[in-house]
């Protein structure tokens, strides 16, 4: 099973937790989650207006093994107008445009989308059961 959970962050609202939404899969091979503008195919969807997120911004995806893994998918831009950062077992890095990386199992973290632009942020929060 992996757990999401979302909170979009400006600059007005750092802290608050009030709009955090959730969303959960089974790991089970198939199985995906996405974060984005784009309600029609993201579970966890931010403001419309936040341009710095991709229609269909991050997937989640369970492979045959049960392992999920997160992309950060390309955009209609050749160059971003946010970074990603990924902290897992202490360690935070940043995640590559276009990159897929393993989320270790047992373990939760969090992934930032930071716009480039202001101080605003979308934090997704992941456990992924063992």
């Amino acid at each position: 099973m992996l757990e999401l959970t979302m909170a979009t962050v400006s600059a007005a609202d750092a802290g608050a937790t009030a709009g955090m939404t959730m969303a959960q899969a089974p790991s089970e091979p198939g199985a995906v989650l996405r974060v984005g503008r784009d309600a029609a195919v993201c579970r966890l969807v931010v403001p419309e207006d936040w341009l710095f997120v991709s229609r269909v911004h991050l997937e989640f995806s369970c492979g045959v093994d049960g392992t999920w893994r997160l992309t950060w998918l390309r955009g209609s831009q050749p160059d971003p107008a946010a970074e990603v950062r990924l902290t897992a077992g202490g360690t935070t890095r940043p995640l590559g445009y276009g990159a897929t990386v393993p989320l270790p199992r047992g373990a939760s973290g969090e992934v930032v989308v930071q716009d480039r632009a202001t101080a605003r942020s979308v934090d997704v929060g992941f456990h992924h059961e063992a």
